[in-house]
């Protein structure tokens, strides 16, 4: 079980992807690397205070305890070379060597990242909700920080549309962080999404580590949208990670006196796609998706609801409330029916969950 040598190595201190494999062309695998001695070591030319990291990890961390606690724990690793590891982690430059994780571990077709201020105004509130849950219905796997603020809100507007999200925690998965997220982090595991962190599991949220995060974040994804964020936000810092690594920078725009719109108005005078609704983003990660679902607007209703809520739509255009009033459907399935209603260009969102039937 070669797993457990790259569990070890990702214990010792300065050691990358870059760096293992270098070694490996003097040795036939990871366990013989493992097994070398100081004079093996020496003979590729590693220096002398790598080759004593990896003898003090040997001698001073137990790391086959910690190697085999992680299954009492029920935290799974996936190490670089293995297939499952994420594909396009792999690209960036130094990925973990191995990840922990909880949940359902797949292929992701089309991640995107969506991060953005703790401190949110009902303007981001609602911009999250009216973008994320549509995409999260068009299968984008969202991925974020799990931090307070637009994180936390973006995992909650895919989970409500029973898509699939992803967390990845600057702390080690035994420390959720922060601890008011701990039922958010479990109800992601349970939906079928998943956690991650390249962190032990009882390493702790230190401050140093949330930029390390955020280019896991990046590197997970297709592309980064940043929904509000001041100047000196670290969901920029997500963005300048996401441009180095030449995947796709989103921003949605906002006043120009807000001091949530600074740094996205920024991004996007620096060259950031500006974002008003969720197609602009199905557009540019993938044209001939989008356009399946563009196409759809010529599709006519398909369930009583729908007719039901184009029905009350045909003179005039309502609150989602008004709707729920009228049509006397359930909030859930009013609300549901709405964003496929929307995706299918049957309806149009106005702003503030005011609908209006496509002309």
């Amino acid at each position: 079980n070669n797993k457990i040598y790259w569990f070890f190595f990702s214990l010792v201190p300065e050691i990358g992807p870059k760096k293992i494999f270098q070694l490996l062309n003097h040795f036939q695998n990871i366990k013989e690397l493992f097994e070398a001695g100081q004079k093996d070591l020496k003979k590729t030319g590693l220096d002398e205070k790598t080759i004593n990291n990896i003898s003090g990890a040997k001698n001073e961390i137990d790391w086959q305890k910690k190697y085999h606690e992680l299954e009492e724990k029920n935290i799974k690793i996936v190490a670089f070379p293995e297939e499952n590891y994420p594909r396009l982690l792999k690209e960036i430059y130094s990925p973990p060597l191995v990840l922990y994780y909880k949940g359902k571990l797949t292929p992701e077709e089309y991640p995107l990242a969506v991060v953005g201020t703790r401190k949110t105004s009902s303007y981001g509130r609602q911009i999250t909700e009216e973008i994320v849950r549509p995409l999260a219905v068009a299968k984008i796997t969202i991925i974020s920080g799990l931090a307070l603020g637009i994180d936390t809100l973006a995992h909650q507007a895919a989970l409500s549309a029973s898509g699939r999200t992803i967390a990845v925690l600057g702390s080690g998965l035994g420390l959720i962080y922060p601890r008011t997220n701990q039922k958010l982090a479990e109800k992601i595991i349970e939906s079928g999404g998943l956690i991650f962190s390249e962190f032990p599991p009882d390493y702790p949220p230190l401050k140093n580590n949330f930029p390390r995060r955020n280019r896991i974040i990046s590197g997970l994804s297709l592309g980064t949208l940043i929904i509000e964020a001041p100047i000196k936000s670290g969901a920029l810092i997500t963005a300048r990670y996401s441009l180095e690594q030449n995947r796709e920078v989103f921003a949605v725009p906002g006043p120009i006196y807000a001091e949530n719109a600074t740094g996205t108005n920024n991004l996007i005078k620096m060259g950031a796609k500006a974002v008003t609704e969720y197609t602009d983003i199905l557009e540019a990660l993938n044209l001939e998706m989008a356009e399946k679902y563009l196409e759809n607007k010529k599709i006519s209703p398909e369930t009583k609801e729908e007719k039901i809520i184009l029905e009350i739509l045909a003179l005039e255009s309502l609150h989602i409330d008004k709707i729920i009033e009228h049509s006397k459907i359930e909030p859930s399935v009013a609300t549901s029916t709405l964003t496929i209603m929307e995706m299918k260009g049957l309806v149009k969102n106005l702003g503030g969950m005011q609908y209006t039937k496509a002309r």
